[in-house]
């Protein structure tokens, strides 16, 4: 299954019921990993920001890649 702004979102939020994802902390990071590879992560709102820099500071997501 392929993640998609909208769930990784919902995840984010905590509304997992409106996802296909279980509620675990693989598809969280999963979330955010997504989130912060696209720059989604810092346009939405501040939180999913905050949490997507926490999962970076963590050592649960990497920063996104940069094309060389």
């Amino acid at each position: 299954m392929e993640m998609t702004t909208y769930d990784a979102a919902m995840i984010l939020d905590g509304c997992w019921n409106l996802t296909p994802y279980e509620e675990n902390e693989e598809n969280y990071v999963a979330a955010c990993q997504y989130l912060i590879n696209t720059g989604t992560a810092w346009r939405l709102q501040g939180s999913v920001g905050r949490a997507c820099y926490r999962m970076i500071y963590a050592g649960k997501c990497f920063p996104a890649q940069e094309d060389a």
